[in-house]
């Protein structure tokens, strides 16, 4: 029997909560050809984040990556690129513990959009003089912190 992608993926969630394990996921620094970081504003809180989220089964980081841009932004990847960072402060995403790995991309300047508006409202290029404030679920200290160093972990 084949489940309704809507259902699946809130039978991950649900089991995500009773299994009481980290969820390993990425977010992906991607700029376009000037520079400019991506965005997307998310549905859940309206606030702002960098592309990302969970590893789905027998994905490897490369794979969710593109995934993720081509989902929530209609970003097309033009390189994957360094290691930025790996993150697993347990408090940071309300949701669930979650341990994030950051890795840069670069992206074509033309998006498509977010697949699902229910999850993503709008992905929009932001120079980093004028990132906005808001932010979800720790992404902007996540951010504030790769844009300051090389590689961070914690």
């Amino acid at each position: 029997m084949r489940l309704p992608r809507g259902l699946w993926k809130l039978l991950k969630e649900i089991l995500r909560h009773l299994l009481r394990r980290p969820v390993a996921g990425l977010m992906v620094l991607a700029r376009d050809p000037e520079g400019k970081i991506l965005l997307v504003r998310r549905a859940d809180s309206g606030s702002w984040a960098l592309p990302g989220g969970t590893v789905e089964w027998g994905e490897t980081f490369r794979t969710t990556a593109v995934r993720e841009l081509r989902e929530e932004a209609g970003a097309h990847v033009v390189s994957l690129g360094a290691l930025r960072g790996a993150f697993s402060e347990p408090t940071r995403d309300p949701r669930f513990h979650a341990v994030t790995v950051v890795v840069e991309a670069q992206v074509a300047p033309q998006l498509d959009g977010p697949d699902n508006p229910l999850e993503i409202r709008e992905a929009v290029f932001f120079a980093e003089g004028e990132l906005p404030a808001d932010f979800s679920h720790g992404t902007g200290d996540i951010l504030r912190q790769i844009l300051a160093s090389p590689s961070v972990w914690e």
